[in-house]
C-alpha cells in the first residue's frame, strides 16, 4: 500500500535517495545513535509529527527516529526550503508520510501542517513552532495527547518561552537550539556558510570589496559576518543589544544603526528573529543595486509590504531574485521572497554540522519519552550530559582525543580550601 504523502513528484525519488546517502556519510554521530536506536527501540510505537526543513540531513534524522520505533509524519517548516527529491525518496523508499512541496503557497503550507496534526502526535518536532502554534490554537483537542516536544530554532524557542511565561504552553518542550553543540556550531558555522552560499547561488555576486551589512550579532550573525569578511567584504554590524554591539566592534567590525548602514551597504543580511528590521526609512536611503536577504526563520525581517507599496515596478530577474524599482529609478533586489536564503536558494547547512544538531534532536526525543511524566509544561534546555555526549561522540568520529582531569585536579577545582 503506498505511503500517504503530498510531494511534487515521486519520480524524483532516485536522485533524492542518492543525496540522502551522501549526507549520511558526513553524519557519523547520528549514524551511531541510529545503530543504538535499532537495538533499544526507545521510541517504539510513539507517533512523532515533525515540522522541519525537508532536506537530506532531516531525512537522515527521520530515518533514525523511524528505526528507533517511531511512527513519523513529516511536513515542511518553510514553503521554500523543501528538497523535492528528498521528500519523494522519504515517502517511497522509507515509507515515511511526507507533506512538503518546494514553492507551495500559504494555503498548501498550512494544509500540510494540518496533515501532521491529523496524525495525532505524541511527540512534536518543530523548526519555528508553527506546529505547536496550530496545536495551541485551532487544534487544541489534539494537544491533549502530546507528551512533549522539541524545538530547533532561536525564533521558535522565543515563541515557546513567551507561551510558557503566559501559562498557555500545554506540554513540555526541549529547546534543542539551546544546546552548546547546536548553537555554537550549527548557528555560527552552518548559517555562516550556507547563507553566503545561497546569496552567491542566486546572484553570482563577488563578495570581495562589497560592503555587507549584517543585522543581528547573535551566533548566526557572528557566522555570517565571519564568512563575509573571509571573502573580502567590508562588514558592518547593526544591533539593538549594547553588549553584542561592543563584541562586534571588538571583533573588528564597524558598528552603527541600520539607518546609517542603509546608505552604505551593497548586501544586507538579516538574522535577528524580529520584524521590520529593514523598513521604509531604510529603503529610502539605499543605493541603487542594493541586495536584501534574510536568514532568520520567518520572512518578516524585511518589510516587504512596505517595499511593494513604495515600488513603482517589480519583476523577477533571476530565480530567487526580485527587482523593485523605487522613485528616481533606484533598484533594490530582494532574494527568495525574504525567506531563508540559505535553504531557499541553497541546500542549507552542511551535513557535518547538522550531525550534532540532529543528534541532539534524536537524544532529546528519547529523553522526552522517558521523562515527560516528571516535567512541567515549560521549555527545558538540553540536559548537559546529553550535550557533552554529542560533543564527545563528534570528537571520537574525527579521531580526536582530549585530556581528562585527574582525581587530584577534580578535587582542586571543587574545593574552596585549595589554592592557598
Amino acid at each position: 500500500m503506498p505511503t500517504p504523502c503530498d510531494v511534487k513528484d515521486l519520480a524524483l525519488a532516485d536522485g533524492g535517495k542518492k543525496r540522502i546517502e551522501w549526507a549520511f556519510q558526513s553524519m557519523p554521530v547520528l549514524q551511531s545513535i541510529r545503530k543504538q536506536f535499532i537495538k533499544t527501540q526507545p521510541l517504539a510505537g510513539i507517533r512523532v509529527s515533525a515540522c522541519l526543513h525537508v532536506t537530506t540531513e532531516t531525512a537522515n534524522l527521520m530515518i533514525a527516529l523511524r528505526d528507533g520505533g517511531a511512527q513519523i509524519t513529516l511536513c515542511a517548516s518553510n514553503p521554500l526550503s523543501t528538497q523535492d527529491d528528498v521528500a519523494a525518496s522519504l515517502a517511497r523508499d522509507s515509507a515515511i508520510p511526507v507533506y512538503a512541496i518546494k514553492g507551495e503557497d500559504s494555503a498548501t503550507y498550512y494544509q500540510h501542517i494540518t496533515a501532521a496534526v491529523d496524525a495525532a502526535p505524541q511527540l512534536t518536532m518543530d523548526d519555528g513552532a508553527d506546529l505547536v502554534h496550530m496545536l495551541h490554537t485551532t487544534r487544541q483537542e489534539v494537544a491533549t495527547g502530546v507528551l512533549g516536544g522539541t524545538e530547533e530554532t532561536t525564533t521558535g524557542v522565543i515563541r515557546l518561552r513567551a507561551m510558557a511565561k503566559q501559562g498557555v504552553l500545554k506540554y513540555p518542550i526541549v529547546a534543542v537550539n539551546d544546546a552548546l553543540t547546536k548553537h555554537l556550531f550549527d548557528n555560527r558555522y552552518g548559517t555562516g556558510q550556507s547563507t553566503i552560499d545561497g546569496i552567491i547561488r542566486s546572484t553570482n555576486v563577488l563578495f570581495a570589496g562589497l560592503t555587507v551589512v549584517v543585522a543581528g550579532y547573535g551566533w548566526c550573525g557572528r557566522g555570517v559576518a565571519l564568512r563575509a569578511r573571509g571573502l573580502g567584504a567590508q562588514v558592518i554590524v547593526t544591533e539593538v543589544d549594547p553588549v553584542r554591539a561592543i563584541e562586534a566592534l571588538m571583533d573588528g567590525y564597524r558598528v552603527m544603526s541600520m539607518l546609517e548602514a542603509a546608505a552604505l551597504g551593497d548586501v544586507f543580511i538579516t538574522v535577528t528573529g524580529d520584524k521590520s528590521v529593514i523598513a521604509a526609512e531604510h529603503f529610502d536611503r539605499m543605493k541603487d543595486g542594493a541586495i536584501l536577504c534574510n536568514s532568520g526563520h520567518f520572512n518578516v525581517e524585511i518589510d516587504l509590504e512596505c517595499l511593494a507599496k513604495i515600488a513603482a515596478q517589480r519583476r523577477q530577474v533571476r530565480e530567487f531574485v526580485e527587482e523593485f524599482t523605487l522613485r528616481g529609478g533606484r533598484k533594490v533586489f530582494v532574494l527568495a521572497e525574504g525567506r531563508l536564503i540559505n535553504l531557499s536558494a541553497a541546500e542549507g547547512h552542511p551535513a557535518s554540522v547538522m550531525d550534532m544538531s540532529f543528534a541532539n534532536q534524536a537524544l532529546s526525543a528519547e529523553y522526552m519519552v522517558k521523562n515527560h511524566t516528571k516535567l512541567e509544561k515549560r521549555v527545558y534546555s538540553v540536559p548537559e550530559d546529553l550535550d557533552k555526549r554529542v560533543a564527545q561522540m563528534k570528537l571520537e568520529s574525527m579521531g580526536i582525543k582530549i585530556d581528562r582531569l585527574s582525581q587530584e585536579q577534580e578535587k582542586y577545582l571543587s574545593s574552596w580550601a585549595e589554592g592557598t
